[in-house]
């Protein structure tokens, strides 16, 4: 997991524990005192996002407690690895894209982060600055060309 993913992750966790697990307990209280819990939508709609909350905390210490934290900007060298920011440009269009390659816990395409073992970012490791990658995806096959690679 990079640096900047394990603190992002971390402030799930206390924003979580702090702020979202005591208002839904607070919720569920609220809802208790109208009475009849059998027919109260409130009451079980609190308990149900007060499953989800418990089980992203869970999800988040056990992912921060396994997590090997890893600085992409101690890194160097032109060589894709976990970590690298790389910029590709399609070779059929020449639109490049920015993508960092980080651990599944901390992937998310609307940010160009993409989990190490997306097909894409299994086919650029290894790769340097001027490599083309081939990516087969479930869409078929696509051409990059990596047009710089960066630890930021």
């Amino acid at each position: 997991m990079t640096l900047q993913g394990h603190k992002r992750l971390e402030a799930e966790l206390r924003n979580l524990k702090s702020v979202e697990r005591p208002a839904v307990i607070q919720a569920i209280a609220e809802a208790r005192a109208h009475g009849d819990l059998s027919e109260n939508a409130e009451y079980h709609a609190a308990k149900e996002k007060q499953g989800f909350i418990e089980a992203r905390i869970n999800e988040l210490e056990s992912a921060l407690s396994r997590a090997e934290v890893f600085d992409p900007t101690a890194m160097s060298g032109g060589t894709i690895r976990f970590g690298a920011t790389v910029v590709l440009a399609d070779v059929d269009t020449d639109e490049e894209s920015t993508f960092q390659i980080v651990g599944g816990e901390e992937a998310d395409i609307d940010q160009g982060r993409i989990s190490n073992t997306s097909p894409i970012a299994r086919a650029m490791m290894g790769k340097a600055e001027g490599d083309v990658v081939d990516v087969v995806t479930p869409r078929g096959g696509k051409s990059y060309e990596v047009v710089e690679v960066r630890w930021v």
